[in-house]
């Protein structure tokens, strides 16, 4: 129940965690003897049912596969899978010692797109993460943004309104999804516009 309360909801790939290493696509695709072009628009068309855990690993890189004519070998998709994985390791410091400086301000979370398997490992490289207000991984929670259901899904989990939460997105879809369960969202470019707007949105006398 909503107390006038300030929560912090971040998307963390493109926020928190960078974006996906560039070259690793056109080495992945490399390995499978596709085209980079096709290899990538089938890596993302292929997606949403591995982010929302409606597909397990196996069975989404099977699929990608498929969709390029290439055999699905065991050994394949494993090197694919750890590929991908790796791919998306890096995070940046400063954002993540940001959102951990403002738990004293205010209620932090994540909501994220990633699948299962990628989750596990994140969250052994990153295990500050569960030291969160709460953490909303799609391949756990088995729905992925822009689906409402992935927003609702933190406004129950954290028994709060959404006119608590202020998310952060560095992709306009998911932020405009945000915005129409009642959530203020920004637009994520860098943390020097961020942190102001959140020194505004927190309420006065904030540590």
């Amino acid at each position: 129940m909503s107390n006038d309360r300030r929560i912090v909801l971040f998307d963390f790939y493109g926020v928190i965690g960078l974006q996906q290493r560039p070259g690793a696509l056109a080495e992945m695709a490399a390995r499978c003897g596709a085209p980079v072009d096709a290899f990538t628009e089938a890596y993302w068309a292929c997606r949403p049912p591995y982010d929302a855990a409606r597909q397990s690993a196996p069975q989404y890189w099977t699929a990608l596969l498929r969709r390029l004519s290439v055999p699905a070998g065991g050994d394949m998709i494993e090197e694919l899978r750890r590929a991908d994985i790796d791919s998306w390791s890096r995070v940046d410091g400063r954002m993540a010692a940001y959102a951990r400086s403002l738990r004293g301000r205010a209620e932090v979370a994540v909501l994220s797109n990633i699948p299962a398997d990628h989750a596990d490992v994140l969250l052994v490289a990153q295990p500050w993460l569960r030291s969160l207000d709460h953490l909303a991984l799609s391949g756990k929670m088995k729905v992925a943004k822009p689906e409402p259901a992935a927003f609702h899904h933190c406004v129950t989990a954290m028994r709060a309104a959404p006119a608590d939460f202020l998310f952060i997105d560095d992709r306009r879809e998911n932020v405009r999804a945000a915005q129409a369960i009642g959530m203020r969202g920004h637009l994520f470019t860098r943390l020097e516009e961020l942190a102001p707007l959140i020194d505004t949105w927190l309420p006065p006398g904030s540590p």
